[in-house]
């Protein structure tokens, strides 16, 4: 068996291809990052160092290493012959890589299995959008038969590695990947540490929603405190007071929307809030929070279920805290910092929230979140 993954990241060394190579997948990442891949190329092995409750170490071997940009034609071969192919890059990056996954589809022998495709991304849906680009891409379209896309979710905290690590990864010790399962049609890929599951939707939302939104908000208002590190962040009990508020709403979208047992989604929320305070992820405010206009847009983590909440009737209060916070964050290092800057300096409050959140005018949501970004216009230029 083999399988290619595209970003040959801390991600993707750390999670998506330690799975597939403890599954026993002949494992070859592709990324254009050059430096990166010569390294794997050149070394027989690295270590995934899992830290929390259940610390472990494991060993990744066996696996080649492909740089994408440049020898694209070698990339195509791989994935005409595996059993699947998954990504890990960003979902901005998809429309980059579906080409080549285009171009190995036509190639592949009809008479092999359907190739399984995955994109293992933080969005919903990442792997529809990717089957998106590659529709545009194949010139005859009878050739997706050749393939099987599927969704999914993943879940791992993977932080900026410390310096000197090389090609090691220090991960969390938790760690989940649903599967849809229906698209295989009864006989999904061999993947025993995921799980296949009928409707993936809900699990989608709900690690978007209570993971990726929690994790945020930690990085947002421990931003605003100054604090160095998310463990630090979680231990200001202020930030903890908005973090743990702002579970509770995405908590009660869940339940009211995919009808989740109240309690157990109390016991995934206490969960994810000791998985943000591990002492042993050196993770900072300034990597979880960079990107903070994606991380605003209309259909991610704030603004998502703050929309749906509020067009259910429900409190939305912790939620614009917490995009008051973001609309707060400048680090230097992260491009849309700057870019959201200066958003709020050029347009309205009204043209900023249209833009930028999606949010028009009419929904319940929208006076609110006004009066949010307002405060931040207010907040960036006091009066004299």
């Amino acid at each position: 068996m083999k399988a290619v993954h595209f970003g040959a990241g801390n991600i993707g060394r750390g999670f998506v291809g330690l799975i597939l190579h403890d599954a026993g997948y002949e494992l070859v990442f592709a990324d254009v990052n050059a430096e990166l891949i010569d390294a794997l190329a050149a070394s027989t092995s690295y270590d995934v160092h899992a830290v929390g409750e259940n610390s472990s170490t494991r060993t990744v071997t066996g696996y080649r290493a492909l740089n994408s940009g440049s020898d694209e034609d070698a990339v195509v071969a791989e994935i005409a012959t595996a059993e699947i192919v998954t990504t890990a890059v960003g979902p901005n990056i998809l429309k980059f890589v579906a080409p080549v996954i285009a171009r190995a589809i036509e190639a592949r022998d009809a008479a092999l299995p359907p190739l399984t495709v995955m994109a293992c991304e933080n969005a919903i849906n990442a792997t529809d959008v990717l089957k998106g680009e590659i529709e545009g891409r194949v010139g005859d379209a009878s050739a997706l038969s050749k393939a099987v896309f599927a969704n999914t979710a993943v879940d791992r905290i993977v932080p900026n590695q410390e310096p000197g690590h090389g090609l090691d990864v220090t991960v969390e010790d938790f760690f989940e990947w649903a599967i849809e399962e229906t698209p295989f049609e009864g006989a999904p890929p061999v993947i025993p540490a995921a799980h296949f599951v009928p409707d993936l939707a809900p699990y989608i939302e709900r690690k978007l929603f209570t993971v990726n939104t929690g994790h945020a908000t930690v990085a947002y208002h421990g931003w605003v405190e100054g604090a160095t590190t998310l463990a630090d962040a979680l231990a200001v009990p202020s930030v903890f007071t908005e973090v743990k508020a702002v579970l509770e709403e995405t908590k009660a979208l869940l339940v009211a929307k995919h009808e989740f047992d109240p309690a157990t989604q109390e016991a995934y929320l206490e969960k994810n809030l000791v998985r943000f305070a591990n002492p042993y992820l050196t993770d900072t405010p300034e990597r979880v929070g960079r990107q903070p206009l994606r991380k605003i847009s209309r259909h991610e983590r704030f603004i998502g279920p703050a929309a749906e909440l509020a067009e259910r009737g429900l409190p939305t209060d912790a939620l614009l805290r917490a995009v008051a916070a973001a609309l707060r964050f400048d680090a230097p290092a992260d491009p849309q910092s700057a870019e959201l800057a200066g958003l709020l300096d050029t347009l309205t409050p009204e043209e900023f929230t249209a833009q930028v959140t999606g949010i028009e005018p009419g929904h319940p949501l929208r006076e609110r979140l006004l009066e949010t970004v307002r405060a931040a216009v207010a907040f960036r230029s006091p009066e004299e």
